[in-house]
């Protein structure tokens, strides 16, 4: 458990979440397009050589007041309809750059809800990937899924299609709660669905919000057993951002007392208790697995590898092409996002013309720091070793393009966050909590910027 209030007041700060190095809040609206094309081709040269494609379908029937993602509340299908039709016309554009050589290792539909959609229209669009692309053995095709959404028919349908991963966004099984925050309810008994996807050989993500309004340490246990219970073959708990300034509706939530920093961390630390007691993996920042799965075999042998869609193995890693309205590509040397007005979306992709909204073109020194934040991000470890081989410099170029504060580091060590020794960082336990913390450490941008971040805890 952890208890130090001082420690959490401390460390309870606005702090990148580093799903990405540079963060997405510092990419620029003022790029050169050709350039940009450029690093799309340029791409097929760089590591790694799969190709992952991020599918947005930013559709909701009704919004979630903690949502922090893009997305379009809509009843209207031929907005949809429409929407379907360009993305497919999207990916087809994506395939004039693509060397046909390169092979799809992860197809990751997120949103909004992808599930909001016909199955028939996520047939139509699959079936562009299956006729233009090659693939990996073994591909990870996974959506995320609203419960509310979800029929027998759609699950049977999805594993018909190649979808081998299915990731449920359950929240809270509490109604109060889930009645606070403006979601609707599951379709079928949460044990149901699992259980139904196991048969048909689709792993099961359920994914869970702690620092809603309405949660108590009795509540939440009563969650995370159930879900333990149930027997997913993956969790995440994911800390809720509270970032009004950025998506207004969650000033709603304000009328609640919003659970503090040190709630939170006793929600996350009972919920590690229950999972890890039923036989689960801790991974990363907040996931976890059973000891099968593959993504606990990688985290146990520090080959865990992580982006906008969350943990991923080296096996399914691979540069990310994103489609539809404000998604992020993640390639070798480049961040690109897409516009997020639909109309703008539209226009030019029927012209042929990519939907850059923003960019930032990476150099070598940041790299390197992206590199050393994902590995403490995702596997909670950093060999400086490995870094001077990886991107052939000396350890005395890596404390100086971080700018790491070696005294601060040290604190760390103090407080029972990291473990030293020669030349790796060890997180520990209790620095877990702090993750976000440990690697802003090693940001050099971080510490001198006046953009905005949620609170690390």
């Amino acid at each position: 458990m952890i208890n130090d209030n001082k420690l959490l007041k401390k460390y309870n700060v606005p702090t990148p979440r580093y799903t990405s190095y540079p963060p997405a809040n510092f990419f620029t609206f003022d790029f050169d397009y050709y350039k940009a094309i450029e690093a799309v081709n340029k791409s097929n040269e760089e590591i790694p050589e799969n190709i992952s494609f991020y599918l947005h379908i930013p559709f909701c029937s009704q919004l979630c007041y903690y949502c922090g993602c893009n997305t379009v509340i809509t009843k209207d299908k031929n907005i949809i309809s429409d929407y379907v039709e360009v993305l497919k016309k999207e990916i087809l554009l994506y395939k004039e750059h693509l060397s046909a050589d390169r092979k799809i290792s992860q197809i990751h539909w997120g949103g909004g809800t992808p599930d909001y959609l016909d199955i028939s229209q996520i047939k139509d669009i699959i079936q562009v990937f299956y006729e233009n692309f090659n693939f990996i053995e073994n591909p990870e095709i996974a959506m995320e899924c609203h419960p509310a959404h979800l029929t027998y028919d759609f699950m049977n349908l999805s594993a018909d299609l190649g979808f081998n991963r299915l990731s449920i966004g359950i929240q809270d099984f509490s109604e109060d709660v889930l009645n606070n925050v403006n979601r609707a309810l599951p379709n079928l008994p949460v044990e149901d669905l699992v259980s139904f996807l196991h048969n048909k050989g689709i792993s099961v993500n359920l994914d869970f919000v702690y620092g809603l309004p309405g949660q108590t340490l009795e509540s939440f246990r009563h969650t995370i057993q159930k879900a333990a219970d149930i027997s997913p073959d993956r969790l995440a708990l994911f800390s809720y951002a509270h970032v009004p300034w950025v998506k207004t509706h969650q000033k709603i939530l304000e009328r609640y007392n919003l659970p503090d920093a040190e709630l939170k961390t006793k929600l996350f630390d009972e919920a590690y208790k229950i999972l890890t007691e039923n036989g689960y993996i801790s991974i990363g920042l907040d996931h976890f697995a059973k000891p099968e799965d593959e993504l606990s075999q990688a985290s146990e042998n520090k080959m865990l590898s992580r982006n906008f869609q969350g943990y991923c193995t080296r096996r399914t890693t691979g540069q990310v092409y994103a489609l539809g309205i404000s998604g992020i590509s993640q390639l070798s040397n480049v961040y690109l996002q897409n516009t997020k007005d639909l109309t703008v979306y539209k226009s030019q992709i029927e012209k042929g013309i990519f939907p850059f909204e923003k960019v930032y073109f990476l150099n070598k020194n940041e790299k390197i720091i992206g590199y050393i934040i994902t590995e403490i991000m995702s596997n909670r470890y950093i060999s400086f070793n490995t870094v001077e081989k990886r991107f052939n410099i000396l350890y005395d170029e890596i404390l100086s393009i971080t700018e790491l504060n070696i005294d601060k580091l040290k604190e760390f060590e103090n407080e029972g966050l990291v473990f030293l020794t020669g030349k790796e960082i060890f997180v520990t336990h209790k620095g877990m909590f702090f993750l976000r913390n440990i690697a802003a450490l090693f940001d050099p941008l971080f510490k001198n910027t006046e953009k905005k971040f949620s609170k690390s805890l």
